[in-house]
């Protein structure tokens, strides 16, 4: 018994604030975002209405999202969580979806990226081991990324999705600095849970493996480390059968649709999208386009999507940060937690860059990777903690660049509060 009780308490350790900075960092960002979801969700309908059915801002679907947990190639287990997230609402509500419904979504969603945030300077703190005000610093300049505002009111599954993948990283950084194995059964429930929301991260989730120790020298290890992929690859393929009936045909058929549908945009050029959009538009939000839509029920509404950049400003700014990121990792190339990082990170530039999947709306992915600029600038801070004159530059870069993001963010947000006050009140 003293056995689980341990177990329990450290899993709960793990994935909750554990001490007073970690809780006065989780109350500050939720307490932030609280104010915007909670001003947002009883004031306006954007975060759901009944009439929505989709892209009512940014390419987030929340109404298909909670009523059906999206397309199964896609999200093949998301519509199990979203049930329990659907019914927990409407419970609060009183099974109605009106404001209360609205802000009972809302708050979910600032909680679970709010303890993302926590996540993150728990990684800093405890594995890269940066002194408080580092990891604070880089901590506030990752909380005002677009993407942690846009998710900290939307039902999505980007929203739980960054939360897991933090977690997971950050739980196997402790496994890989013990020098201890993934068991097979935190494999498997890391597989169902990220993999079940978003299938193209299920492979992240047995990048952590290659790097423990001996792996390849030992074939004991070896095998051992196949026999725990094997189980979680099972449990996950019998879930996900399970969830279309074992019609496992329609699953490639439906994946070449969505292939085709989300990688076939040719009115912008590709570099641009990949600057503005996937590596810009999930940090610094560029301008808003507003375009016609409708349910095809007799429904007209508006829907807001991300522009290119339009001055050199923001192109600047993301080509600084690039910078930082790929000299973190030349600097930390040996480092295998900045290697598990940056395969990761690699997962998503071929899926969206090269496969061009998406490309056009890669803003909304951020969910899928943006944890991994905070954790790559607090690898480099700490390869140069021994130079005082470089800390001192890399200090006055981040302070300058969480200037600049603070100011671009906010005067993107009245942007879109004057969208919703026009549209969707």
């Amino acid at each position: 018994m003293s056995f689980i009780k341990t177990k329990i308490i450290n899993f709960f350790k793990l994935i909750f604030p554990s001490t007073y900075t970690e809780l006065a960092v989780f109350l500050f960002f939720m307490t932030c975002y609280g104010i915007l979801g909670s001003y947002i969700a009883l004031h306006y309908r954007i975060i759901f209405d009944s009439r929505i059915p989709w892209d009512a801002y940014f390419s987030f679907d929340n109404k298909s999202i909670l009523m059906t947990g999206g397309s199964f190639e896609r999200h093949p287990l998301s519509y199990y969580f979203f049930n329990w997230v659907r019914e927990f609402s409407l419970f609060i509500s009183g099974g109605k979806m009106d404001a209360n419904f609205r802000l009972t979504l809302a708050w979910l969603s600032n909680i679970i990226i709010s303890l993302n945030i926590v996540q993150v300077f728990k990684y800093l703190k405890n594995i890269i081991c940066l002194p408080l005000w580092l990891s604070g610093l880089i901590i506030l300049f990752f909380g005002v990324f677009s993407t942690n505002i846009i998710l900290s009111f939307t039902p999505e599954n980007f929203t739980y999705t960054l939360f897991l993948l933090s977690l997971y990283n950050y739980y196997s950084a402790i496994k890989l600095r013990k020098e201890e194995k993934t068991p097979a059964i935190a494999l498997s429930l890391a597989g169902i849970t990220i993999g079940g929301l978003t299938i193209t991260n299920f492979v992240k989730v047995f990048i952590p493996l290659l790097f423990e120790k001996n792996l390849f020298r030992d074939w004991k290890k070896f095998g051992n480390a196949v026999f725990r992929i094997t189980v979680a690859v099972i449990c996950f393929v019998l879930l996900y059968l399970n969830r279309i009936d074992f019609k496992y045909q329609n699953i490639f058929s439906k994946t070449n649709q969505q292939y085709e549908k989300f990688s076939n945009v040719e009115s912008m050029p590709t570099w641009d999208m990949i600057l503005s959009f996937f590596f810009g538009g999930n940090i610094l939000f560029p301008g808003f386009i507003i375009s016609d839509k409708h349910n095809m029920k007799g429904f007209d509404f508006k829907g807001l999507y991300m522009d290119l950049y339009s001055s050199p400003f923001p192109y600047f700014f993301i080509a600084i940060l690039l910078v930082l990121i790929i000299w973190s990792y030349f600097k930390n190339f040996k480092n295998k937690w900045v290697q598990v990082i940056a395969i990761s990170f690699f997962v998503d530039i071929v899926i969206h860059c090269v496969m061009r999947f998406g490309l056009h709306t890669s803003s909304i992915y951020g969910g899928h990777f943006v944890f991994v600029y905070p954790l790559l600038l607090g690898w480099l801070f700490y390869a140069y903690r021994s130079s005082p004159k470089i800390m001192s530059v890399l200090t006055l870069t981040v302070i300058s660049l969480f200037v600049y993001l603070l100011a671009n963010n906010l005067f993107r947000m009245a942007e879109f509060f004057w969208f919703m006050e026009t549209y969707y009140q």
